[in-house]
């Protein structure tokens, strides 16, 4: 393991990574209408090009952890994010719906690819700190985010085309890729010639997986339809409406960034059980109360309890010391991509049925299941 300051020079690196990952993504989401308006394409065409982002990356995850293992995260997270840069520009190319998809799934094979290695390098640098860092990394991913979404609305405002655009972010994230790969902890770090590529379900791990796919779930469901449930729902503007995913994105963000000093001091399986239950209780108060502003309280609940319950299921996937780090992470992170890929159909499946208000209850029912499964986030000991 590296030294004091090998650690801290890695958690630097670390973070910049994750930000790169969530500032590269909004770039390209925030362009979406563009590539829309631009190809002609229909909401359902549109939603069908855009599911090729999930296929590519639900087939490089377990792939990707695998790799992890058996060469050490370094290596991979340098592959997956050099390519993340040179492919990230591919769907502003698309001269039609299929070609879209197709550039998507490349998209998505080496964006998934990158969450996965770069949550085991994180994994590797939370072992050597001996104490919870993981959420500080995702409120980074958070940050990348929202910064990518103003830049790329800053260029979609001045004219500027999408593949230019992109092929510009790509381009000057490929720079600071290169200079935070150099300070990564080695590949012997996590590498393990011996140990199996693919994770088993291992009962620890399975209880992983289903907290992660409850709270991406629920995640999912957010981004989709908390401006619709506003608008359509509750009869707001379209100013107040946007202001619901808003409300759960800063308390996600902000209870991320306070989730590390959280976990030191209470636990995983406290701070997620607590978690689960301030977004099972706070939604569905908000849901039953049926006001605007007791729902932009409730998404705001919502937020903050599910900020660490994410982390803390990929440091506990980390820690179970059954198998390497990767294959575990993979596991778990796939299991929570799937439930933010089937959340909101899901939801609309049932708001077709029992009104919108009522589906959404769905995510009182899961953050409820978080809480239950609190326990599993202590697998290997406390972090």
């Amino acid at each position: 393991m590296a030294g004091v300051g090998g650690l801290r020079a890695a958690r630097v690196a670390v973070a910049v990574v994750f930000f790169l990952n969530g500032f590269g993504f909004s770039n390209w989401v925030v362009r979406i209408p563009a590539v829309r308006d631009h190809l002609g394409l229909d909401k359902g065409t549109l939603g069908l090009a855009l599911l090729g982002a999930s296929v590519g990356s639900l087939i490089s995850m377990p792939l990707v952890g695998g790799l992890a293992a058996r060469f050490g995260s370094r290596p991979v997270v340098g592959v997956m994010a050099a390519g993340f840069c040179v492919v990230l520009a591919l769907p502003g190319f698309a001269g039609g719906a299929a070609a879209l998809a197709l550039s998507l799934v490349v998209v998505g094979v080496f964006m998934g690819g990158l969450d996965v290695s770069m949550n085991t390098q994180a994994v590797a640098v939370e072992r050597g700190y001996g104490r919870p860092i993981m959420s500080s990394f995702h409120a980074m991913f958070s940050l990348g985010g929202l910064a990518g979404s103003v830049v790329g609305g800053v260029a979609a405002s001045a004219g500027v085309g999408v593949s230019e655009h992109l092929l510009g972010i790509g381009a000057s994230m490929a720079v600071v890729v290169a200079l935070a790969y150099r300070r990564l902890l080695p590949a012997r770090t996590d590498a393990s010639a011996t140990g199996p590529a693919f994770a088993r379900p291992t009962r620890a791990l399975a209880g992983l997986g289903m907290i992660a796919f409850c709270v991406l779930l629920g995640e999912g469901a957010m981004a989709d339809w908390s401006a619709v449930y506003l608008r359509g729902t509750l009869g707001t503007d379209a100013g107040f409406a946007a202001l619901g995913y808003a409300a759960f994105s800063v308390a996600m963000a902000a209870g991320r960034f306070a989730g590390d000093r959280l976990l030191f001091r209470f636990g995983p399986r406290t701070v997620v059980r607590v978690g689960g239950l301030l977004a099972a209780v706070g939604f569905g108060c908000g849901l039953l109360l049926g006001e605007p502003v007791a729902a932009l309280a409730g998404f705001a609940c919502a937020g903050a309890g599910f900020a660490t319950v994410f982390p803390a299921a990929l440091s506990a996937a980390g820690r179970t010391g059954a198998m390497p780090s990767g294959p575990a992470v993979a596991a778990v992170s796939t299991s929570g991509y799937l439930g933010f890929l089937v959340g909101p159909p899901t939801i609309g499946f049932a708001a077709d049925h029992v009104g919108l208000g009522m589906a959404l209850y769905l995510i009182v029912a899961l953050s409820a299941a978080v809480a239950v499964l609190a326990g599993t986030t202590e697998a290997g000991g406390k972090g």
